[in-house]
């Protein structure tokens, strides 16, 4: 265990520097860090987290406040869901790691609402819809769903021009912000930094949904959401002249995620688009540069599914099988599952957006789909961070969360986490980290992986101790450009990584490969292609009868790679993949945990018959996905 550790903390010195040093604007009032690395740190977080005060997550039972979540994220234990006639919960989860960072990202849409059917006495709460929110809710959640993302319209009870709902929208907004002021740690221990956060429920047929993300305190009084915008575009808008234009030092950015349910792609379409009617309208000049400016990161995973890559066509990559939901919208999922929903389409896939990217590029000069990488968990218990497979929860959007058999749909999954290559964990160095897009995403393990990009990395560099220091003299770190060609040869790139440690109770899993994925351009035409570059097929393996995990494979893994098909007329992109030996999914823990053997149906407990279903799949390779580095001609 110790080598371990040793491997890990290897990627990064500690050391310390005073205010004056940091590379980026501080735009708020604070006490510096003492920990500081110039080199940078991994900070592990979540940006995608829902409370009591989202009205999915509300009318499903979850209890846990702003104020709460972010305990939960700092180590406490919570109770979950279900509760009983007493109103204590019957079920509580905790994190064996604490997280460096979260950012809430509440729906915007209908917290005044549910502010006022949930508070008694407020002018609305005596309305038929109210009652019906406090005898079925969830029904109410399909009336309160329908009418704010589909027809993009408030209740009566909000009273002339909504008011009444803004009102309360206001105040709970204010909450939410004095909750994540109270959880930063403002002093030099630097030990959790929260980001005031909301998510932006863009919906058509297909989901257009974006996390909010301001830099620091100063935000405008309301976050603007779907019902008053309309689209992406019109919300960059209002954030430029409510946020950045109408208060100083106000800065933000949005993250799209689930692009794996925006049907044929929608999400990567113009930011334009309203419904289906705009799919393939043109993408402008302007609106490639707003893009790029206000969006770059996209979420890769998260507990509804992967979105990296989809087989067939040109995808001919079989780690594209992981965490694959059934269906390209919510139609074909969880509790709004229906017969003949769309199949899933690898034009919502953020690979393919990668690769259109490029595309766009060569036409209009700037890439709009430029994005860094990163995952998170959308989870609507409450519960930031909680991805351990063994001790699978659901996350409640989609869930049973019963007490009898598994806690969630199996096309379900823990969800992952984002790292951010930081100096120090405050909010204008993460922020600026999360800009230069030098971030990356897990599926829920912590290994730390370094991805720099340049001309002339030595082939000994892995065995070097300056391997971080020479990294960045020598080329730029994941997300960023590749610097301007010499006359003659190909990029060199140079990826480390090392595998999770786990806890002492619980140790991390080795790893088996890295791989990097490049996109380019060739004759107008995107492609893709997936290369080992270090570690491979190694035997391991895990029994399933006891979750058991057999074999060997590697603390850390180093290559500094050349590509081999290297054209420098070419557009193209490269993101380093690292993938751990075999393991069991969460579905599975918990089968062999309840004893469940297929063989004999009467061994089978209620609840657990989808543990022997066709679709279940009982392993799992997890993973980390590297923002790309860019080569532009």
């Amino acid at each position: 265990m110790r080598t371990r550790w040793l491997a890990v903390a290897l990627l990064w010195p500690i050391t310390t520097a005073v205010a004056e040093s940091r590379p980026y604007p501080i735009t708020e009032e604070r006490t510096a860090c003492s920990a500081y690395e110039p080199f940078k740190r991994p900070f592990f977080g979540d940006t995608h987290v829902h409370t009591a005060f989202s009205f999915d997550a509300n009318t499903q039972d979850t209890r846990i406040t702003p104020d709460e979540a972010y305990r939960f994220a700092r180590g406490e234990a919570h109770g979950i869901q279900p509760y009983d006639v007493d109103g204590k919960a019957t079920r509580s989860a905790q994190l064996r790691r604490p997280l460096d960072f979260t950012a809430l990202t509440d729906h915007a849409e209908l917290l005044g609402e549910v502010r006022i059917c949930t508070h008694p006495g407020l002018p609305g709460s005596e309305s038929d819809l109210c009652w019906v929110y406090q005898q079925q809710p969830i029904a109410a959640l399909l009336a309160l769903a329908n009418r704010a993302m589909v027809d993009r319209e408030r209740f009566h009870f909000c009273g002339k021009d909504g008011a009444r709902c803004l009102q309360q929208s206001a105040a709970v907004w204010k909450e939410i912000q004095d909750a994540a002021e109270v959880a930063y740690d403002r002093s030099a221990a630097c030990s959790f930094t929260s980001f005031v956060a909301y998510e932006f429920t863009g919906s058509t047929d297909a989901n257009l949904h974006r996390n909010v993300i301001f830099r620091n305190a100063k935000v405008p009084d309301q976050p603007p959401s779907w019902v008053e915008m309309g689209s992406a575009y019109r919300l960059w808008e209002e954030l430029q002249k409510e946020c950045v234009d109408g208060i100083p030092g106000c800065d933000v950015l949005t993250i799209p995620h689930n692009s794996n349910l925006s049907g044929p792609g929608m999400m990567f379409e113009t930011a334009k688009l309203r419904s289906n009617a705009d799919v393939g309208a043109e993408v402008t000049l302007e609106e490639a540069r707003l893009r790029q400016r206000w969006e770059p990161l996209a979420e890769v995973m998260q507990h509804k599914g992967d979105s990296e890559c989809l087989l067939g066509g040109d995808t001919t990559d079989e780690a594209c099988g992981f965490e694959k939901l059934p269906s390209s919208t919510f139609q074909g999922v969880g509790a709004w599952k229906r017969p003949n929903a769309p199949a899933p389409d690898a034009r919502g896939m953020v690979r393919d957006a990668l690769k259109k990217g490029l595309v766009l590029e060569q036409k209009l000069g700037v890439n709009p789909l430029k994005y860094g990488l990163i995952a998170s968990t959308d989870t609507h218990l409450g519960t930031p961070g909680l991805v351990q497979e063994d001790d699978g929860k659901g996350h409640g959007g989609a869930g049973s969360r019963t007490l009898r058999g598994l806690p969630d749909d199996l096309e379900f999954n823990p969800g992952g986490l984002a790292v951010l290559w930081a100096e120090e964990n405050s909010r204008d160095s993460l922020f600026a980290a999360m800009q230069r897009r030098e971030v990356y995403g897990t599926s829920g393990p912590r290994p730390v992986v370094r991805f720099f990009g340049g001309w002339e990395y030595a082939d000994d560099l892995c065995a070097d101790p300056a391997f971080v220091e020479r990294g960045y003299a020598g080329g730029v770190p994941m997300g960023g450009d590749l610097p301007k060609a010499p006359a003659d040869g190909a990029p060199r790139f140079a990826v480390r990584a090392a595998q999770d440690p786990g806890t002492r109770a619980v140790p991390g899993t080795p790893l088996q490969r890295i791989q990097i994925v490049k996109g380019w351009v060739e004759g107008g035409k995107a492609r893709e292609k997936v290369y080992d570059v270090a570690g491979g097929d190694n035997g391991a393996s895990v029994d399933t009868a006891t979750c058991e995990r057999k074999g060997k494979g590697a603390a850390q893994l180093c290559a500094v790679w050349i590509d081999p098909d290297f054209d420098a007329s070419e557009n193209a992109f490269y993101y380093a993949r690292v993938l751990e030996n075999p393991s069991c999914r969460w579905s599975q823990q918990l089968c062999v945990e309840a004893g469940v053997d297929c063989s004999d149906p009467s061994g089978i407990g209620p609840g657990y018959e989808a543990c022997c279903a066709a679709e279940h799949r009982p392993t799992i390779r997890e993973r980390a996905w590297t923002s790309p580095i860019w080569h532009r001609p």
